[in-house]
């Protein structure tokens, strides 16, 4: 693949800066920055600090301090019978080789042995036992703060607003959910619990070190900066590996997700060979990652303990001195090696945790950044209102995505309840733009809306989209029946009037020939349907809103001539007392509307009724007589 290639994939899948309001935007879909599709760009936003990263996790931790304090009892007992038991073994050694010259035998000494050992073998008894209730009580403390992490994140993406999700790939998103939330979960539930114990262990070693042996003690206390050096110097290396990592990862799910959910796009234009290139660039950028971040972090656990090994080398000899020279006993040195080796093995398990440290504060600062994404801005000096009629006016009413691009100028237009008003005009005119600022996807900035005489900025959000229906060219079915799937529309419909909305959808007759009827279980956006069958559904699922305003965005566009003629049928009686805006490219779908918005290029260039603009001949005629000859 040519670096041109290269670096375009790159900027779809890895920009840092683009997404949260840079100077750059992507072109969303249907239209010059009209929301239609999904994004491709990955916002990263700048890399926290790792410190504040780890802290702001261990906040998570914060609701379960009781069982987080019996824990570090359990490990303080832990600890100190583990470092009880390994000191017992000097005056074991020391009263079986050291024994009285005038009581020699060997059935005394082995007694004392056998005594010492078993008393040795009940304290490591306690040890284990208290290491598996710690174990045990912190997997139950992660498990529970990784619950709310997840909670807090769903709960953030709820929040967010659509431009969010227009700007990010939703398979970057879901890593976050996966890769990342399971990374932060890896730590919590291992390696936090050896930190904890590891210091603990750390502190007890060193007392009694430097109780049995100030000079062989000294000697473990001197490699120690050398081992912290090293170590520190492998981390600074590995942080970089594991956030370039993590963005590997993030890249190659977003690009994964596109093109497989755009699968039958791909096979269409035979662009098979591409995506496997461009799969296979993304998929040997991640592999270099984890190798470069694996590597570094793998690194560091054969360096601390070949590291560890010269220290228990050198404290052997010194040690083997001192029993020359000044009667240093054996069971003394014995356990000088033990503590050099338990001195240092923390040090060695937090070195070889290193890659999962970095890896999850690597996962959590993209979760952090989901979590401190700006929401949809608060509903401020809102108007109360007990209902919406449906009387819409905009009134010059200019939008763009960004400010370099203004995607609709000075638009102007009114309906009332029980009309509608349809907007024709070429891909990119801005129609979808229209009904995305009348469900206040977007904000405007300039102009005004109004519904029922209020401006739109004042109605709550939540109000004004619950007396909104929807239907979209781009179904989206939920796993669940074909009932559940048209009660979205008003939970507390029955099945009486989920029937009823299928019928005036159209829908009825398929879903009874169905193989369990409105029972029948749907699964993968409706795959077992056709496309036309699920569009339909969705417009079920409108018709049985009461909401007073309806959107049809290219609502039959699936659909076969037959069916939209049996469809409007139904849909006259949906829209009786309704506002309803129309988007549509079949034009004979608006013959009956109201009126009818001839938008081109961001502005209304004719406006009228079916008959009127056949009249003037202008761009509505011509695209009717465009489409009749097709026809």
């Amino acid at each position: 693949m040519d670096a041109i290639k290269q670096s375009r994939l790159e900027a779809k899948y890895g920009n840092v800066k683009q997404a949260q309001g840079g100077k750059k935007e992507m072109n969303m879909g249907r239209g010059p920055g009209g929301p239609g599709g999904r994004g491709s760009m990955m916002a990263q936003g700048k890399p926290k600090n790792t410190a504040k990263s780890f802290f702001r996790l261990l906040r998570y931790l914060a609701s379960e301090k009781k069982l987080i304090i019996i824990a570090l009892v359990c490990a303080i007992i832990n600890t100190v019978s583990t470092l009880a038991a390994s000191y017992m073994l000097r005056p074991i050694m020391n009263n079986f080789l050291y024994h009285d010259e005038a009581n020699p035998d060997i059935t005394d000494r082995l007694v004392g042995l056998a005594w010492g050992i078993a008393v040795m073998a009940a304290v490591y008894g306690v040890s284990v036992l208290t290491q598996w209730l710690q174990q045990r009580i912190m997997l139950a403390v992660s498990q529970r703060s990784l619950k709310k992490l997840r909670g807090e994140l769903y709960k953030k993406l709820q929040t967010l607003p659509i431009r969010y999700f227009d700007t990010h790939p939703t398979g970057d998103v879901m890593s976050r959910f996966t890769n990342d939330v399971d990374a932060v979960g890896e730590m919590l539930n291992h390696t936090l619990i050896q930190l904890i114990t590891g210091v603990i262990s750390l502190v007890g070693t060193l007392v009694l070190m430097l109780y049995t042996s100030l000079l062989l003690g000294g000697i473990t206390l001197i490699m120690t900066p050398l081992l912290t050096y090293v170590s520190k110097a492998i981390i600074k290396q590995s942080r970089g590996a594991f956030k370039v990592q993590q963005k590997s990862l993030g890249m190659l799910n977003g690009f994964s997700e596109e093109t497989i959910s755009g699968q039958k796009v791909v096979k269409v234009f035979n662009h098979e060979q591409t995506a496997q290139e461009e799969f296979e660039y993304l998929n040997d950028k991640l592999c270099e990652a984890q190798i470069s971040a694996q590597f570094k972090a793998g690194i560091m656990g054969p360096v601390t303990h070949q590291l560890s090994n010269v220290s228990y080398a050198i404290t052997a000899c010194v040690g083997g001195i001192l029993m020359v020279t000044q009667g240093f006993d054996v069971g003394g040195l014995s356990i000088s090696l033990n503590y050099t080796r338990s001195f240092n093995r923390p040090i060695n398990e937090i070195s070889m945790q290193m890659n999962t440290i970095f890896s999850a504060l690597a996962g959590a600062e993209r979760v952090f950044d989901v979590l401190d994404a700006d929401p949809e801005p608060v509903d401020e000096d809102t108007v109360a209102l007990e209902e919406i009629k449906g009387h819409v006016v905009l009134d010059n009413v200019s939008f763009g995505y960004t400010p370099e691009v203004t995607v609709l100028h000075d638009i102007s237009l009114y309906a009332k309840p029980g009309q509608k008003i349809a907007f024709v005009g070429s891909t990119g005119a801005g129609k979808t733009t229209v009904t995305n600022l009348l469900s206040r996807f977007y904000d405007i900035k300039q102009g005004s809306i109004t519904i029922d005489g209020v401006p739109i900025e004042k109605i709550n959000r939540a109000f004004l989209r619950s007396n909104i229906a929807m239907v979209l060219q781009d179904t989206h079915l939920f796993t669940g029946t074909v009932r559940e799937n048209i009660r979205y529309g008003r939970l507390d419909a029955t099945d009486e009037e989920v029937e009823a909305a299928a019928k005036a959808a159209s829908a009825h007759s398929f879903i009874e020939q169905l193989e369990n009827g409105y029972d029948t279980m749907l699964e993968g956006d409706g795959a077992n349907l056709s496309q036309g069958q699920r569009q339909l559904i969705s417009i079920a699922r409108a018709a049985i809103s009461h909401a007073p305003i309806l959107i049809l965005d290219e609502a039959t566009s699936s659909v076969d001539t037959r069916t939209e003629k049996h469809i409007e049928e139904g849909m006259d009686a949906l829209m009786e007392n309704r506002t309803t805006f129309v988007i549509a490219h079949r034009l004979s779908t608006v013959r009956k509307s109201n009126a009818i918005m001839v938008l081109e290029k961001g502005r209304i260039v004719e406006r009228g009724d079916h008959d009127q603009l056949i009249a003037m001949g202008g761009r509505y005629a011509d695209l009717y007589h465009e489409i009749a000859e097709l026809d």
